[in-house]
């Protein structure tokens, strides 16, 4: 009678234990006492489960009831495997806040999902675990954290096909901030500097560009094939092409299409163009440096540096 209670009380506190665990490995990670607790209950259940080990051999030993031995080492099992899932998903977690963070920029309505394949050669796609069971339809605008992914091309009942926005047959209608020219932007392939990067092309021989400038997905006609205002990516080299009439330039997208996970299908598009609510935050630039020469005479020139 006293081994079925001891045994009772080291499954409660390790079932504590690891609940407290599940719900702390969901949270932020930012937060600075949950990260603290975090690594505190690490140790914690380490110790816990030292300490179960050491009661079940205790339990062999003397003989008693290893039915509920076996029932507490499966449920240490279960609970290690479940808090193995849980840490496992904060990766996720991190990037469906980070994609719900540009869905409220941009104003519109998203269902989750989250990549379950990848398209083999030039099918420069990929599968989605959602479909028209959620409300995805063909030709819905799909982002995440970062920017543009693609557009729906076909859907089944539990899946969906997106065709991803840096495949060179697709051409991008952008809008260039904080100037708003219009151009498009096709890639990556080979661009005339040579790298992998997405080509731009401006549509006015006034439009002016410059290495920083940031794009997003520009109005279209019905939302397609893209809603506006969603990130496409950022200027890094200006370009010259014989016999061009206006300004083109590589672009470095922001989204990094090799690594997708969690991701957004656009349900309903913004009610009005957001333009460039939800584009990234530009690194704050250094202070310039200018360099004056003032001579006095009889001395030779003395270089001063004004900021």
């Amino acid at each position: 009678m006293r081994d079925t209670r001891r045994t009772r009380a080291v499954l409660a506190m390790l079932v504590g234990v690891a609940l407290v665990l599940l719900v702390v490995s969901y949270a932020d990670g930012s937060n600075f006492v949950l990260r603290h607790v975090r690594n505190a209950s690490d140790t914690v259940f380490g110790g816990a489960e030292h300490a179960a080990s050491s009661v079940g051999r205790f339990f062999t030993r003397s003989g008693s009831n290893s039915s509920q031995v076996s029932s507490l080492e499966q449920q240490v099992t279960r609970l290690r495997a479940e808090l193995s899932q849980a840490q496992i998903s904060k990766s996720d977690y991190a990037a469906l806040r980070q994609m719900l963070q540009v869905a409220g920029a941009d104003q519109v309505k998203v269902v989750a999902a989250s990549v379950i394949a990848v398209g083999q050669g030039y099918q420069q796609t990929v599968t989605l675990d959602a479909g028209s069971g959620d409300g995805v339809r063909v030709g819905q605008t799909v982002l995440n954290g970062q920017g543009l992914v693609g557009n729906v091309t076909a859907v089944s009942a539990d899946t969906a096909t997106v065709q991803l926005a840096d495949t060179g047959s697709v051409v991008i209608g952008v809008a260039v901030a904080p100037s708003a020219q219009l151009g498009w932007v096709t890639g990556p392939g080979k661009t005339a500097s040579g790298t992998g990067l997405m080509h731009l092309q401006m549509l006015s021989s006034a439009a002016v560009l410059a290495p920083g400038d940031q794009l997003v997905t520009g109005p279209s006609a019905s939302n397609q094939p893209f809603i506006p205002g969603v990130p496409v990516g950022v200027i890094t080299k200006l370009i010259n092409i014989n016999g061009a009439l206006t300004e083109a330039a590589d672009v470095r997208p922001y989204v990094d299409y090799a690594t997708l996970s969690v991701v957004g299908v656009v349900l309903e598009p913004p009610a009005q163009n957001p333009r460039f609510a939800a584009v990234p935050p530009l690194p704050h630039p250094g202070p310039t440096v200018t360099v004056t020469v003032t001579a006095r005479p009889g001395a030779s020139p003395t270089p001063a540096a004004t900021p």
